[in-house]
């Protein structure tokens, strides 16, 4: 080893063994080249059995108690073991565990149960001052999980299907799809997603869960009354969609660093979401990562004011992920841009809440003068998860916030920024934005496209921003959408969906029995 690499240190390491014990100050290496140290609080909740995980971008120390560590082993292990059986399920199998688990969503007595669980989460969410928009089970949320689930029937799947074939004189090779593996979710308290995690069944795969706390109650009543015995009834294995039964957030961090997965797939807010990454690349396990939202809209000296009306009024009907967050206006014409912008917003709040109802403008320091100075001074009523409260309608924000993501309840937020032109707004939007939606109102097709040219954005577009769903735009049941905040993806679009979750295997053909090379 010295003379292979003559200015190396070579080391051997010692017998591992397990941590038993912690003490207040013990150094934990992060990197190669930095240390953190260990908290008393830390030290004195450490028992043996626990697992500490390192975030290497941050530094920081998670602590995994050995419950939630098995917990989470055991359900990985009961996917893994379902997927060694699913090489034997037919497709026709799998169409049936579709068709069964939508109906069972359908049947009133089953829906009435889950109804029963689903209120008890919401109270318990109310109770602790949580949002809970998404949380509530209603009908429209009951009829697209059945929609989803249908979509799934009879669809194509790359399990099995012939991609390429290359011939060679005496012998061929085929390019095969083929199943990928098993699949972890960490999802936010949402009740639909349970449906929509099943989605890479379609394709072969298995997939275990955790839920947000939030729906945990939800999840475990649609498991027992629907998904499972679907499951059993169509004939594919046990645990093919297995469910982490835990309410702690250890447990997310477990499954994601479980080295047993093919693809992890966190969603939630923008810190949880980047931990779950870190922990997943750290583990070797690709990663699709959807966390923080938001959509970025730029109005240009060359935008239609109807079509700009419209965009807006259209991107702020509900909040969710690509609900318009951030609005650029172009300095030139912005004395006659704001109007529209400030009457469009005002109709989606009325849209949303009633006649009189009133939406909240955060803009950027310096950029105040161009509002009329009474809209400045305003009070109105925001709704917000733990009830109404008198607000200023405009507040001031330092333009380094602008990546903030505006988690409204009821009445629509957005912030303002006034910018020199098209280019300045792309700074803005690469510097802050998560590198998620960005859409352009302008009639100048030059400047659109060098604007689309310039942002770092997987998803963009010239009108409203709420387009960007998988079911929506490209009909079928997305599993979750990708941001490039922490890079762009390599060979994928941002919308994960269960026909995009496979791999491929090569499988050659021989004719010429005498085939050298």
């Amino acid at each position: 080893l010295k003379k292979s690499f003559p200015c190396s240190v070579v080391a051997m390491a010692g017998a591992l063994r397990p941590l038993e014990t912690l003490t207040a100050g013990d150094r934990i290496l992060v990197g190669g080249d930095n240390f953190v140290s260990i908290t008393p609080e830390l030290a004195e909740r450490f028992r043996p059995g626990d697992a500490i995980l390192i975030v290497e971008e941050t530094g920081e120390l998670l602590h995994l108690p050995a419950a939630e560590k098995k917990a989470t082993h055991d359900a990985v292990g009961r996917a893994k073991d379902a997927f060694d059986k699913m090489g034997s399920v037919t497709d026709e199998q799998i169409d049936d565990f579709f068709r069964r688990f939508s109906a069972r969503l359908e049947d009133e007595a089953v829906w009435a149960v889950i109804l029963e669980a689903n209120a008890k989460d919401v109270a318990e969410a109310k109770a602790k001052g949580r949002s809970t928009t998404r949380l509530v089970a209603t009908e429209k949320l009951r009829q697209g999980m059945i929609e989803g689930l249908r979509g799934w029937i009879g669809a194509a799947s790359r399990r099995g299907a012939s991609i390429e074939t290359v011939e060679h004189k005496g012998w061929s090779v085929e390019l095969v799809g083929s199943a990928l593996g098993i699949v972890g979710f960490v999802f936010e308290g949402r009740p639909n997603v349970l449906a929509d995690a099943t989605g890479v069944l379609r394709g072969g795969n298995t997939v275990v869960f955790r839920i947000g706390s939030d729906a945990l109650g939800t999840a475990r009543s649609i498991m027992q009354q629907a998904l499972d015995p679907s499951l059993a009834e169509a004939g594919l294995p046990a645990g093919a969609v297995t469910l982490v039964d835990s309410a702690a957030r250890a447990s997310g961090w477990a499954l994601v660093g479980d080295r047993r997965l093919s693809l992890a797939v966190a969603r939630g807010s923008g810190s949880a979401v980047a931990t779950l990454g870190s922990l997943a690349r750290q583990a070797g396990v690709p990663a699709s990562l959807h966390g923080t939202g938001g959509a970025w809209m730029l109005a240009s000296a060359k935008a239609d004011l109807t079509k700009l009306a419209g965009a807006v009024e259209g991107s702020l009907d509900r909040k969710v992920c690509n609900t318009l967050n951030v609005l650029c206006l172009v300095r030139e014409r912005a004395a006659e841009l704001l109007p529209v912008v400030l009457t469009a917003m005002q109709k989606a709040a009325e849209g949303k809440n009633g006649p009189g109802a009133a939406f909240k403008l955060h803009v950027v320091e310096g950029d105040e003068s161009f509002l009329p100075a009474d809209f400045r001074e305003r009070k109105v009523i925001v709704r917000r998860a733990d009830g109404a409260h008198e607000e200023a309608q405009v507040d001031l924000l330092p333009e380094s916030e602008l990546g903030r993501e505006w988690e409204w309840e009821e009445t629509p937020e957005v912030s303002l920024k006034i910018v020199d032109d098209a280019d300045h707004a792309a700074q803005l939007f690469n510097r802050y934005s998560p590198q998620f939606v960005a859409c352009c109102l302008t009639e100048d097709s030059a400047e659109y496209e060098r604007f689309y040219n310039r942002v770092n954005a997987p998803f963009f577009g010239n009108g409203f921003t709420r387009w960007v769903d998988g079911q929506y735009a490209l009909d079928r049941p997305e599993l979750g959408l990708s941001s490039w905040e922490n890079g762009r993806l390599f060979g994928r679009g941002g919308v994960l969906s269960g026909d995009s979750v496979f791999t491929v295997r090569s499988r050659a053909n021989q004719t010429d029995p005498l085939l050298k090379r």
